[in-house]
């Protein structure tokens, strides 16, 4: 992919370029120093940063030609080998686009630079501020006022000098811009593409505060997901440390706290797991409903419902996290001490009694088909969780998207589903399970998943999946005469 992009960017600035005049004064600055080779153009750059640098570096191997800008021009013994470095004055000079990457409080050189030097300029700001809302305006509309003459164009500061060095392999590849200069925005289009990058237009240089805030961001979709199963793990594990150990100790005053790093995790987890999993589901079944009362799709769902649909991705991720655990917690047992102790207990009191316990047929079945339904349930997990990483995602069309993450989604809630009523098998049925009239955990885990399951099961009947199937149309359902007449006492129709 990375040489297909350069080639297109390069084809594209070989084109645009020639109306753009990338380079204003080729005769300003000598193009027979050792090293330098002038191929797509001369790009100037304010600052000799890490990020100015990261970018030079990157400037120069896609074949631009490169001059720095700098306070202290005699200190260039960090810049790439093949780039120039003047002041300030000089390098605004060599250039058309000019990538400022100073911050902000050191814009005031702008003006020593003088205004008509830089008046038709295109300036990239790639500046970033340490908080959201840290000042009145964006850098970039700070910037513009400032240099009035000269077209401004927000971007390149979303990708990090990591991401430069790295030739955008191993992080963020997607560059967002915003200007006002169409023209200038081209160009700027042009130098990602040809530096292998990806590059989106975000509109006018209004956007340029949300384009600044987006790296201050810190996992923002995370953080819903993220509570809620911190919330449910804390409840769980209190509850089974209850029911298991605490129970335990206070009526036979036995000590099984060691019981906590395995056998309570084991359980845990496979909750947890299963309750988000009905968690990523619930969202989409209520979100058909609530389509089936309004009679339209298009009033909006409630805040807090397109919250919870954004972030379901979020809450399936960490669903197969935890099953991965549950996993790896149950091919541990065989090899833990307590079990292995009271496999041989057992067996030796067996040996003493001189006793065989007859093969039971139906005990055969039932862990059989919890083992097997539960590997079958974990597999789709996995198939769901590598469908919804990007890279995987952009290679398969939106119906077959839709097909595995809804269609094979809800089979895999339903195979885990049953992989707990397997578990519970009839214990449910014992007064003895349910201590301190709590009944098990794993009854907790599966209120959610039936309660989507059911839920779902309707909405897929054929009557009401027509009426919802119509309604995703297009289809309205037209309020009644008296509605519309306002005869009815308090009532109004629908506000779409």
């Amino acid at each position: 992919m990375f040489p297909l992009d350069v080639r297109l960017g390069t084809a594209f600035f070989g084109v645009a370029g020639k109306g753009l005049n990338m380079t204003d004064n080729s005769d300003a600055m000598p193009m027979s120093e050792p090293g330098f080779q002038r191929k797509l153009g001369t790009i100037c750059i304010f600052g000799t940063g890490d990020f100015g640098r990261s970018l030079g570096l990157r400037l120069l191997q896609a074949g631009y030609g490169v001059v720095f800008g700098s306070r202290n021009p005699k200190n260039s013994s960090l810049l790439p080998k093949g780039a120039q470095v003047l002041s300030h004055t000089e390098a605004a000079q060599t250039s058309r686009l000019i990538f400022v990457a100073v911050h902000r409080e050191n814009y005031d050189f702008l003006r020593e630079a003088g205004r008509e030097m830089l008046a038709g300029k295109v300036l990239v700001d790639v500046s970033n501020n340490l908080k959201r809302n840290q000042y009145p305006e964006s850098n970039a509309e700070h910037l513009s006022k400032l240099v009035p003459a000269a077209s401004v164009v927000k971007a390149f500061n979303t990708v990090s000098a990591w991401a430069l060095q790295s030739g955008g392999l191993d992080a963020n590849r997607q560059v967002l811009l915003c200007g006002d200069n169409s023209e200038a925005k081209q160009m700027v289009l042009g130098i990602a593409h040809s530096l292998g990058l990806t590059a989106l237009d975000k509109g006018s240089l209004r956007a340029a505060g949300e384009i600044e805030d987006y790296p201050l961001q810190l996992f923002p979709l995370w953080k819903l997901p993220v509570v809620v199963a911190t919330g449910l793990t804390a409840f769980i594990f209190f509850y089974v440390l209850a029911y298991d150990v605490i129970y335990t100790a206070v009526t036979t005053g036995k000590d099984t706290s060691f019981r906590i790093m395995v056998s309570l995790a084991n359980k845990v987890f496979p909750i947890v797991s299963l309750i988000m999993l009905a968690l990523c589901y619930l969202p989409g079944v209520m979100a058909g409903f609530l389509q089936l009362y309004n009679g339209t799709k298009y009033r909006r769902f409630p805040n807090w419902l397109d919250r919870w649909m954004l972030c379901r991705k979020q809450l399936g991720l960490i669903a197969l996290a935890l099953a991965t655990l549950h996993v790896l917690y149950t091919l541990l047992i065989p090899l833990r001490y307590y079990v292995r102790y009271r496999y041989n207990t057992w067996t030796i009191s067996q040996i003493k009694l001189n006793k065989t316990e007859a093969f039971d047929n139906a005990i055969a079945w039932r862990k059989d088909s919890y083992y097997s339904i539960g590997i079958l349930g974990f597999a789709f997990y996995i198939l769901l969780g590598i469908t919804s990483l990007p890279s995987v995602s952009n290679t398969i069309n939106w119906r077959e998207f839709r097909f595995i993450q809804s269609k094979l989604g809800h089979l895999t809630l339903f195979l885990c589903t049953l992989h707990t009523f397997i578990y519970g098998w009839d214990r449910f049925l014992r007064p003895s399970v349910y201590r301190w009239y709590l009944p098990p955990a794993h009854m907790l885990a599966l209120v959610v998943p039936c309660i989507v399951l059911v839920l779902k099961f309707v909405l897929i009947t054929p009557c009401v999946d027509r009426a919802i199937t119509r309604i995703r149309q297009g289809w309205e359902r037209k309020p009644t005469a008296s509605m519309s007449n306002g005869d009815a006492k308090g009532s109004r129709p629908l506000l779409l």
